[in-house]
């Protein structure tokens, strides 16, 4: 970044120290990832100087026709990856490409129902917060008490008599297998649409190492970020009788002109998740989430569901005498990076939960397997147990940031 470094330097030396930041802490984030170079790439390209409202070859300026080839390309490859007969590539983020979804599917005012944020559902799926919470009708499912799993005996029951135009099935903090396939014979049963929000879950889908809402959802929703590996964007997937729609949702409905950088990053990344290497990687998360599950069990830590099927695990923090939030910020002091959290039935505020919420598709993109994993959880615990001690906190975080000179992705 040469030039960056001459002309902004204050701007070139905070990524330098971003780019530190991520290369010597622990990044446990389920959400986050690292991008390979060549997405780092496709985004800081020349791309990024077009402008290209509408879609190929239906375009409102000219000097489209290399843009055109690259969203198809990207379009297609989405397609092809998540074998849906649909793709939209245009979206900025999973948020407006889910709103997009709704309303090319229902009218202001329809009922939806989709998991409550607190139990693991998120914002956009209708939240009183958000906008997908004012203006439809929202009817809220959540988890089993018992078990912290899905009850789909009651998501049928609460189907059956609020009879819903759309149901979502989509999480954030839900760490097991989603049956799409139930939630499909609910969905036809009350005469609904079915939307999957796979967000956190595509790179898995991608690899065949999830269940897939092919087939069985009317749309999906994809960021391509998180497992998936690409850029900050998203995708929608739908069957062919709604490509229009949803087409017309995303623009003119609530975009201008998509982001070309990030639509070839997404191209680029979709490629990468179709090659054999990547089902290793998507496997291997599985194993990595396990072992944090596992051994965080034998910590003594209480995990929501009791485990993980995914990349994600949620643990309970109280029983150390301390709060989500704290425990977060602790961890991050010893360069330990995981996001607070509420846990099912959570009886404190979100702003300082009794959860914190960690994963493992960053560690795994560096290299880390289970023995790593267990060198975690023995950090994790240590200093949760001494949260309070910074000369401990920081003691801690140099063994971290040693241990991480072994994983320079960059």
């Amino acid at each position: 970044m040469s030039y960056l470094q001459k002309n902004d330097r204050k701007i070139y030396n905070l990524i330098e120290q971003e780019k530190r930041r991520q290369l010597t802490t622990i990044r446990l984030i389920p959400s986050e990832n690292y991008v390979s170079q060549a997405v780092l790439e496709a985004v800081g390209s020349v791309l990024t100087n077009k402008y290209s409202e509408g879609y190929a070859k239906r375009r409102y300026y000219q000097g489209q026709s290399i843009i055109d080839e690259i969203e198809e390309l990207s379009k297609s490859r989405a397609e092809r990856l998540f074998e849906m007969p649909h793709a939209n590539v245009q979206p900025y983020s999973g948020s407006p490409a889910n709103l997009a979804c709704y309303l090319a599917l229902l009218k202001p005012g329809d009922t939806i129902m989709g998991m409550t944020l607190t139990s693991g559902g998120h914002l956009t799926h209708g939240s009183s917060v958000s906008y997908t919470g004012k203006l439809f009708k929202v009817v809220p499912y959540t988890v089993s008490k018992e078990t912290g799993r899905l009850d789909f005996d009651e998501i049928r029951a609460i189907a059956k008599k609020e009879k819903p135009k759309l149901i979502i099935a989509g999480f954030t903090a839900y760490p097991r297998k989603v049956s799409f396939s139930s939630f499909q014979k609910i969905a036809k049963e009350v005469g609904a649409f079915l939307h999957a929000d796979i967000s956190h879950i595509a790179g898995l889908v991608a690899a065949g190492v999830h269940p897939s809402p092919a087939g069985l959802a009317d749309t999906v929703v994809a960021t391509t970020h998180k497992t998936l590996r690409g850029p900050r964007g998203a995708l929608i997937l739908s069957k062919k009788m709604y490509a229009k729609s949803i087409d017309k949702a995303v623009f003119p409905g609530l975009q201008g002109g998509p982001h070309n950088n990030t639509t070839a990053a997404i191209g680029v990344a979709l490629k990468e998740a179709s090659r054999a290497d990547f089902r290793k990687y998507a496997e291997q998360i599985i194993k990595n989430a396990k072992t944090l599950a596992e051994g965080l069990t034998k910590k003594g830590f209480t995990l929501a569901t009791g485990g993980t099927d995914n990349h994600l695990v949620l643990a309970d923090v109280s029983t150390r005498d301390i709060t989500g939030k704290e425990a977060a910020i602790a961890l991050e002091k010893a360069g330990i990076i995981v996001n607070y959290n509420t846990i099912p039935f959570d009886e404190r505020p979100p702003m300082d939960p009794s959860g914190i919420r960690l994963g493992s598709p960053a560690v795994t993109t560096i290299g880390m397997k289970e023995a790593e994993m267990k060198l975690i959880v023995k950090w994790i615990s240590e200093v949760l147990n001494n949260h309070n001690r910074e000369s401990k906190l920081r003691k801690i975080g140099k063994e971290v940031a040693a241990f991480m000179k072994n994983y320079q992705y960059y």
